[in-house]
């Protein structure tokens, strides 16, 4: 199948939605939590989360365009500083996924879908205690990007708690936290670690 960038312009907006989130193969899951100024918890499902450096330990996320549609994430990261990004893992698939639906901002997420309210050391925002891999994030940045009217909003880890078996040779195996992936909208992936490989240096590229 081949669709031309005509295609892609005409298809139906649902649809079309659908295919171009899943294009880039597949996300983790992630549940952001914030707190504002009233004391109020929010919890949201996001697939955009990325690395974007390590020292700093710096991660990215995509807030879609606020418009009128209220972005309850947003606006609490940008008063408060704070928030955490908590992985999904299959035991909470369903009540991570309800938490997209758009409630009024008197309703926590948190309480609606059944996912418990943690809050650790200094940080301002509610982890989910339900996660066993989370961080707690301290915002840095917010940088709008105008080809959509989506915003990067960047932040830096204060927090980082994952499993003590997560840890193999220094690094994380994600099969072990039972880390979740989604495609599209609405569609969730287990991970399965399939092979490791060394760092790669030009002199020990094998012959292919």
């Amino acid at each position: 199948m081949h669709y031309t960038h005509d295609d892609i312009k005409n298809l139906d907006r649902v649809e079309r939605l659908k295919i171009i989130n899943s294009a880039s193969g597949i996300k983790p899951a992630n549940l952001i939590g914030t707190i504002d100024q009233e004391g109020r918890t929010n919890l949201a499902i996001f697939s955009s989360v990325v690395h974007l450096g390590s020292n700093p330990p710096l991660l990215g996320f995509i807030v879609r365009p606020t418009g009128e549609v209220p972005r309850h994430t947003y606006n609490n990261i940008q008063k408060n500083g704070s928030y955490t990004i908590n992985h999904v893992h299959s035991e909470f698939i369903a009540q991570a996924h309800y938490t997209s639906a758009k409630f009024d901002d008197t309703v926590s997420e948190f309480e609606r879908c059944n996912l418990t309210e943690e809050f650790i050391g200094n940080c301002k925002a509610p982890f989910v205690k339900e996660s066993n891999f989370k961080m707690g994030m301290r915002f840095k940045e917010a940088i709008p990007i105008p080809l959509n009217g989506t915003t990067l909003v960047i932040g830096e880890i204060e927090h980082l708690i994952l499993p003590k078996n997560a840890m193999n040779m220094g690094d994380i195996d994600l099969e072990a936290t039972e880390a979740i992936g989604i495609s599209g909208l609405n569609s969730y992936y287990a991970l399965k670690k399939i092979e490791s490989h060394p760092y790669a240096r030009v002199p020990e590229v094998p012959t292919f």
